[in-house]
């Protein structure tokens, strides 16, 4: 699934050439890739509009309209968003926008998880009001992490991925902030004491702007707005290097299933420490 980094590198891509163009019309190609609106409403909704401006919450990317109205993006496990040449042609469209210069911009999603949805501005903040906070925003400081982490007895790796903690967050960037902090990811989020917090939130903040610098991670089928991989993979220290060599240290990277998830970490350079955890951890080590 994109995350933080992926989202806001198209973000941006798209900002550069989305920004003042008109939408000439939309097609619907697979109905329920559209949330809360029919078909035609929703392609009337976006038919004659102007784009104003490119955001994102979270996981969550937004095209500004001159009427008011927003288009979310929820890209989920596959989605992507190209744009293509009008004679271009990419399998698995969903939704089309064709604009004022005869490019289009397609929503691709072969496992059809993703959603497009149009809201007013005015609605979002109800809308994202589970969502925690930024990560990327002044506002996330040390001591809104420790806040955030607070009471929470369960391990930190599911409290980091849980989008009410932190918005933005999945299974690569946690794996590499933990890693970056020296944090086993079965602590109980409410044990790490300040100085942990205070290497946590660098962990997070760092691995997010360089996951953004080399234009995400691409590991299946994520691909930015011009249908290029992002090489962010090359630079990660830990997530899917099972029984490869810690670069610290030299130990071998262990996997284990924490709430579900793949969990990468390095067993000497991020130590477990005795506690009473919630639920059981699958080890899976290198043979």
């Amino acid at each position: 699934m994109p995350e933080l980094p992926e989202v806001e590198f198209v973000a941006r891509q798209l900002r550069d050439d989305l920004v003042g163009r008109r939408i000439r019309r939309a097609e619907v190609f697979w109905p329920r890739a559209i949330q809360g609106l029919g078909v035609p409403e929703f392609e009337a909704g976006l038919a004659g509009r102007v784009v104003t401006a490119i955001g994102r919450r979270g996981k969550y990317l937004l095209i500004y309209l001159d009427d008011g109205a927003v288009l979310l993006v929820h890209r989920r496990m596959s989605g992507n968003l190209r744009l293509a040449a009008s004679d271009e042609d990419e399998p698995y469209v969903r939704v089309a926008v064709t604009l004022d210069d005869g490019r289009r911009l397609l929503y691709t999603d072969p496992r059809k998880f993703g959603r497009l949805a149009l809201a007013r501005a005015e609605e979002l903040p109800a809308l994202f009001a589970a969502l925690g906070p930024e990560p990327l925003d002044p506002s996330f400081t040390v001591e809104a992490l420790a806040a955030r982490l607070a009471g929470r007895r369960g391990p930190i790796k599911a409290a980091l991925v849980d989008q009410s903690v932190v918005a933005g967050l999945g299974n690569i960037y946690a794996d590499e902030a933990l890693f970056r902090a020296g944090i086993h990811p079965l602590r109980p989020a409410s044990s790490l004491d300040p100085a942990e917090v205070a290497a946590l939130h660098m962990g997070i903040v760092g691995v997010l702007r360089a996951g953004i610098e080399h234009g995400g991670t691409t590991f299946s089928r994520y691909r930015d707005a011009y249908g290029e991989s992002g090489t962010n993979r090359q630079h990660l220290e830990v997530y899917q290097r099972t029984g490869e060599p810690c670069i610290r240290c030299g130990t071998p990277i262990e996997r284990i299933v924490v709430g579900q998830r793949g969990t990468h970490f390095c067993p000497s350079c991020q130590r477990a420490r005795p506690f009473s955890g919630t639920g059981q951890a699958r080890r899976r080590r290198a043979t």
